[in-house]
């Protein structure tokens, strides 16, 4: 499948999809969108900037959600202008897929919503690719419906991504054969940060331990990927969403470090 000019899977280098969690204002996003540009290009990666205008799906009510819709369209409108980079953000509903589509160049369905019809038939009519995320309680090899309905309502390139799968209480584990399965019918996306999220462990929200998102980043890439997905901040512990799964921006040049040799070693063997 092709974002704009980049081609993501049949053997096509690696794509780093990295960015804030949620938008908190314009200049936070556009400098973090600066910095996961020069890291990209420091490894040679295409990069397409992700920011979530709304985060619905919180623990808490009281939890922000960002600046909502119309805001955050003229942010990443901004974004986009400034920096040239390709934009992808999430859809909730069937009736912002068009809205979004207007800026967004990747349509991402979130993984609680992977089996609504009517928001994956929205985001196929408007003719961008779709990234769905596989939800927590279904298999890999279940996902393949998500993109057999995608591919009925429009002729669209679809990637999947992977995020881990509901592990008892308030933890998350990655079986990294599911990689190997999601693979199977479509480009695969691993989300390496919300891989390593611990949902409704921080009492009123979500937690997470960052220690294992080089680890797994690692393994993702010698199972073989074909883009990764890293949400990065200035300052995750004080992010307002999600900051136990996120990095800073030099740690993603470190991490990408290593990613990019395993995945050069692994396409060269292949």
């Amino acid at each position: 499948m092709n974002v704009g000019d980049i081609q993501i899977g049949s053997g096509a280098p690696l794509v780093l999809i990295s960015g804030l969690n949620v938008i908190e204002s314009r200049d936070a996003a556009l400098e973090c969108a600066l910095g996961v540009a020069g890291v990209a290009d420091r490894h040679g990666l295409s990069v397409i900037f992700k920011a979530s205008f709304d985060k619905a799906n919180r623990s808490s009510r009281h939890s922000y959600r960002g600046p909502g819709i119309d805001e955050g369209m003229r942010i990443l409108a901004d974004v986009k202008a400034e920096t040239g980079l390709p934009i992808t953000t999430d859809v909730h509903e069937a009736g912002q897929a068009k809205i979004i589509s207007e800026v967004a160049d990747l349509l991402q369905i979130p993984a609680f919503l992977c089996r609504q019809t009517d928001l994956i038939a929205a985001c196929a009519a408007t003719g961008l690719p779709i990234n769905i995320k596989r939800g927590q309680f279904i298999a890999p090899r279940d996902l393949r419906l998500a993109v057999q309905k995608a591919r009925s309502f429009g002729d669209v390139g679809i990637m999947v991504t992977e995020r881990g799968s509901a592990f008892g209480y308030n933890d998350l584990i990655v079986d990294m054969r599911g990689l190997v399965t999601l693979r199977e019918f479509a480009p695969v996306c691993f989300d390496v940060t919300h891989s390593v999220q611990q949902p409704g462990a921080g009492n009123d929200s979500s937690s997470g331990d960052r220690r294992f998102i080089r680890p797994l980043a690692r393994a993702a890439a010698a199972v073989g990927i074909d883009a990764l997905f890293v949400e990065v901040h200035p300052d995750p512990e004080n992010a307002p969403c999600d900051g136990a799964c996120q990095i800073r921006v030099e740690d993603l040049d470190r991490l990408l470090d290593e990613v990019c040799a395993i995945h050069g070693t692994i396409r060269s063997q292949d």
